[in-house]
């Protein structure tokens, strides 16, 4: 007989953002930033809890009223900067567990993406079901090639890459024939429960690369990222997803 799926949304928003203060819950036309990560997960239907993982009663506060659950807090020495997602997942899930609650699958859905869509996130559930896999994570093809990187060593500087393409470094080459690389981008993130505990990771070993709408990659990380944001909304070259009313 097959398993049911049962999933779980998880929104990590920790206290401590370094580059912009308060940049989870900064306002975003109306809403804070986090709103549109929690109106997602809620637009798709298919998630049995949205979780928002935090160490802050502020924020807290402000994601349940946004519809999100925040059944308990975050401890403070996994919300650091240097803290992996690891620990965090692996903590929540852990917790959940003790309550007997199970989830077969979590998703990651960071709140400083506000311009994935329930579709998107809906579409990459349909792919990761029809593949036998460990877990999926959103990417987008390098605009800058890390075959053309450098390390910095005293007075000097070397390729971070070492590798040839036509028995010249890569850093000679052209952008075109070197081989394509992908990175990871803010969209969304699948995986197995089961891969915390076997690999001791959140991701597993067999990973799919999912290619979401390319807007919908957009990390705000740097005060500029914000700004450019803005500026393309007002302008009325993005468009902000719909956010649901709030709770009263």
């Amino acid at each position: 007989m097959k398993r049911h799926s049962k999933l779980i949304a998880l929104i990590p928003a920790r206290f401590g953002s370094e580059r912009i203060k308060d940049k989870n819950i900064i306002n975003l036309f109306g809403h804070p930033l986090i709103a549109y990560a929690i109106n997602a997960a809620i637009k798709t239907k298919i998630f049995d809890k949205i979780l928002v993982s935090t160490d802050s009663l502020k924020y807290k506060k402000i994601a349940e009223k946004y519809g999100a659950e925040i059944p308990f807090l975050r401890p403070k020495k996994i919300s650091k900067s240097f803290s992996s997602d690891y620990e965090w997942v692996n903590y929540t899930l852990k917790k959940l567990e003790k309550n007997n609650q199970k989830f077969t699958h979590f998703f990651i859905l960071r709140p400083t993406n506000p311009l994935r869509s329930h579709n998107t996130i809906c579409n990459a559930w349909n792919v990761f079901k029809k593949n036998k896999v460990d877990s999926l994570r959103a990417v987008e093809y390098v605009k800058q090639h890390p075959g053309k990187m450098w390390l910095k060593k005293g007075k000097f500087i070397k390729p971070l890459l070492n590798f040839k393409v036509k028995k010249q470094p890569s850093f000679n080459n052209q952008m075109k024939v070197l081989p394509k690389i992908l990175v990871q981008n803010a969209s969304l993130e699948i995986s197995k429960t089961g891969v915390l505990k076997k690999y001791k990771t959140i991701t597993g070993k067999k990973i799919l690369p999912f290619f979401s709408p390319s807007i919908e990659g957009f990390d705000i990380n740097y005060p500029e990222d914000l700004v450019n944001l803005r500026n393309k909304i007002m302008k009325k070259k993005i468009k902000l997803p719909l956010i649901k009313k709030l709770k009263k």
